[in-house]
């Protein structure tokens, strides 16, 4: 039996990628919650793992060679899932491509547009002080109604992300875009987007992985102790 991954995570967009991965692939995981409101990320032992002070990250004891390995940033944890698992990654190597080129979209674009559309869209004016900007709620906002038009022609000549197969490229994507209320964005013409989104909200994968430490997740615009760490005022 494989052993159990050993997963550090908070229920964020970035983390639920993840754990949705582990439960669509059906691996054994040990959950180790990771606190980012409270700092928890800047713990020594942590940065030995993900030295960028980001969850998630993962430290797999059954690595290349039989050898423990620990992995930070999401895609290179859903790459390294796939190859591990030969699932979610197509079958070809033009397939590969496909899911690399989605999954770098995510990574490249909408999640840093997301975060900051949500970052100047809610949190920013909850702030003290308040930072209400409208040039960057604009910009940001109408950064994500780009992608996710890119992302609605993509899926109006497929089923999923990168082709007419499930992939990890759909697992980086959904956490973000299933936030789209937030980010102020509408799905009423974006009918191939809304179909995907429905789609993926179906599967049990994705709700387990998303119910993940759902209690933990709470509204940030209420903290200021915890913008303060996130935001870079303090820690």
């Amino acid at each position: 039996m494989t052993d159990p991954i050993e997963l550090y995570y908070w229920p964020t967009p970035n983390g639920w990628k993840i754990t949705i991965a582990l439960e669509e692939m059906e691996l054994p995981y040990n959950l180790h919650l990771v606190n980012i409101g409270a700092g928890e990320q800047f713990d020594p032992e942590f940065l030995k793992i993900a030295p960028n002070n980001r969850m998630p990250a993962i430290v797999d004891p059954d690595g290349p060679g039989g050898d423990p390995i620990s992995i930070f940033e999401s895609g290179a944890i859903l790459q390294y899932l796939a190859r591990k698992t030969g699932r979610f990654y197509g079958e070809t190597e033009r397939d590969r491509v496909a899911v690399d080129q989605w999954l770098m979209w995510q990574m490249g674009g909408v999640g840093p547009m997301a975060g900051q559309a949500h970052h100047f869209l809610k949190y920013a004016p909850s702030m003290e002080p308040p930072n209400d900007l409208p040039y960057a709620k604009d910009r940001y906002r109408n950064e994500v109604a780009r992608l996710y038009r890119v992302l609605d022609t993509q899926l109006g000549k497929h089923e999923y992300a990168a082709g007419d197969f499930y992939s990890i490229a759909d697992m980086a994507i959904w956490p973000w875009a299933s936030l789209w209320e937030g980010q102020q964005q509408t799905l009423d013409d974006k009918p191939n987007l809304k179909r995907w989104l429905d789609q993926l909200s179906a599967r049990p994968g994705v709700q387990k992985g998303r119910a993940v430490a759902a209690e933990k997740r709470a509204k940030l615009q209420d903290n200021k102790d915890a913008q303060k760490v996130l935001f870079g005022q303090k820690g």
